[in-house]
């Protein structure tokens, strides 16, 4: 089992190999915004990986472009819908500003 760790709460959830980020954090019960109820249309679920970047699945051509046409985004952002957890190592995500009720 790969471990989770939720910034800027701290919280710390299990995530099964095969899950993606988003699912985890549902599970969780921690609110990410996801305007296409997680069917990979949109941008809403924009996060950062600050740790355990290789523990996720590539970044896919589609998510790039996506990334690329969003403001704010940098080397850490992510789709949480889109990055799958590998189970090789934890990891570590901040959910952003916008979204995280600060």
């Amino acid at each position: 089992m790969t471990t989770l760790t939720v910034m800027p709460s701290g919280q710390v959830l299990e995530a099964a190999e095969g899950m993606s980020l988003l699912d985890v954090l549902t599970k969780g019960d921690i609110k990410l915004g996801h305007a296409c109820k997680g069917d990979k249309t949109c941008n809403v679920c924009h996060i950062f990986v600050h740790a355990g970047r290789k523990g996720l699945s590539r970044v896919a051509r589609e998510e790039n472009e996506t990334l690329d046409a969003m403001v704010g985004v940098s080397s850490k952002s992510r789709l949480a819908c889109q990055a799958v957890i590998l189970g090789t190592e934890d990891v570590q995500i901040e959910i952003l500003g916008f979204d995280s009720g600060l």
